[in-house]
Parts: structure tokens; sequence; C-alpha cells
């Protein structure tokens, strides 16, 4: 699998004059964006970081030297390459690792693809583009997603659309 970038953050727009820059964060947050300097393959160096306290952040970044720059910034997303992020646990992963997987029934017959994974508080939820380009969502749960790898996933009978 190439090594894809993983959005960690995203511009939402200026913080005051001096080029400082508002963020939408993702992931596990503040801490786990601390630990990148370079963002966009080297296109911006972070060279400060705090929280807003209302669970994003405020970045100042050498490339941008004013209000109108950060401005220029709003919607970039953060990047970081896939190899520069930490080993997981093996019942832990990442939700661009399973962007774009093949999805499968359990008897083999190509569904899809996984277009999407969301949580919106129970579990972890991945949307799956069929074939001929509807969408259906599938909790990530043992008994709908009995198995899935780098390869694939597959998708228990009573859970395809």
């Amino acid at each position: 699998m190439p090594d894809q970038p993983v959005t960690l953050a995203a511009i939402t727009g200026a913080h005051g004059v001096t080029g400082e820059v508002r963020l939408k964060l993702f992931g596990e947050g503040l801490d786990s964006l601390k630990a990148h300097k370079r963002f966009n393959d080297g296109a911006l160096t972070l060279t400060k970081l705090r929280s807003d306290n209302k669970g994003g952040a405020i970045a100042r970044f050498a490339e941008v030297a004013d209000r109108t720059g950060a401005e220029n910034l709003r919607g970039t997303a953060l990047t970081v390459p896939r190899a520069s992020l930490p080993d997981l646990a093996d019942d832990e992963f990442y939700h661009s690792d399973l962007l774009g997987l093949p999805a499968i029934s359990e008897t083999g017959e190509k569904i899809g693809h996984v277009c999407a994974v969301e949580n919106f508080g129970a579990t972890d939820i991945v949307e799956i583009e069929k074939m001929d380009g509807r969408k259906f969502m599938v909790p990530l749960t043992d008994h709908a997603v009995p198995e899935w790898n780098g390869e694939r996933l597959v998708v228990a009978a009573g859970f395809v659309d």
C-alpha cells in the first residue's frame, strides 16, 4: 500500500493579524499534531502551536507572515505521510487505512469500496460505495464486518444493502 498522506487538521481561518491560523483538529487532537513539524510535503513548517480552549488550536507557520497569508490558507488540510504516524496496537487502526479498501461479501462477491469512516459516538461506521454508485453504511463490529485487513473488508450477509 503506498504511503498515502493522512489529514491531521484543517485550517479554518486567520487568527489575529500576525499570520496565525485557527485549526480544526482530527484524530487524537493537539498532542498528535505536536509530534509533527512539517506538513503537506514540507510546504508548511509549524513554529508555534497552542490550544484554543474550544477543542481546536491556534498555529503559526514559518511560511505565513500576515493575516492575508493566513486567510489564503483557509480550507487547507494539514497532512503528513502515513509512515510518520506511530505504530498501533493490534486492535487499533487509522481511518485512512480503511479508505479505498475493496468491500466483498462473505461469499467473495465484490460489493464496492470503503469511501468513508464515521463515528457518531457509539462505534466506527464504514460507508461503502457500491459498484452502481449507491452508498450504504455498516457498523465496524465483528458481527457486521467479520474480517478486514490491508487488502479487503468483508461484510456479513445481513448488512449488505
